[in-house]
């Protein structure tokens, strides 16, 4: 009898969903469409590595390059503007000093052709630098976490972020967010 009652708990026990981290609800809009900019670019990154054509490297790093142009100018324009005064001013200062970094480095690479000295090196920098970014933005009281914790309405702001975004999209890249 016991054996039989030890059993049957063990069997609801391994029934039982597993607790991840993530127990609270979904994030806002806002945060899930930057996070999902954060996870392609962070693939694309990743494929660049497995890459040894120019031309396939040049072309991804295009592909790089423009979503992270329109990324940071999304969240220059109505991100971090809208969450200043809800996320620790320093965390904010830092990401706009960030983004800079990016921006140069990437007009750096730009500048130059896959093949030269160093354009390989500036594109795993510029991951490096990128992933940093992001681990800022999205770790426990992190900007995504401080500015969940505020009054920003994250998913009118996730609307703007959106169609702000296939606004930049159709104009620095020549056609339309997926």
């Amino acid at each position: 009898m016991a054996a039989a009652a030890k059993s049957s708990s063990s069997k609801t026990k391994s029934a039982k969903p597993r607790r991840t981290r993530r127990t609270s609800r979904r994030d806002p809009l806002a945060i899930t469409l930057l996070k999902k900019d954060h996870r392609e670019v962070e693939g694309w990154f990743d494929e660049y590595e497995q890459l040894e054509k120019d031309a396939e490297k040049l072309e991804l790093f295009n592909k790089i390059a423009l979503a992270l142009k329109v990324h940071t100018q999304i969240e220059e324009e109505i991100f971090y503007p809208e969450n200043r005064g809800e996320v620790e001013d320093d965390l904010m200062d830092e990401a706009y000093v960030e983004h800079d970094g990016a921006k140069k480095l990437i007009a750096e690479i730009e500048a130059m052709k896959p093949g030269e000295e160093f354009y390989d090196a500036k594109v795993k920098v510029l991951g490096e630098y990128i992933k940093h970014h992001v681990k800022e933005e999205e770790q426990p009281g992190g900007m995504f976490a401080q500015a969940k914790k505020g009054d920003e309405d994250l998913e009118a702001m996730g609307e703007r972020l959106k169609l702000r975004k296939e606004e930049l999209m159709t104009q620095l890249g020549g056609k339309s967010a997926h």
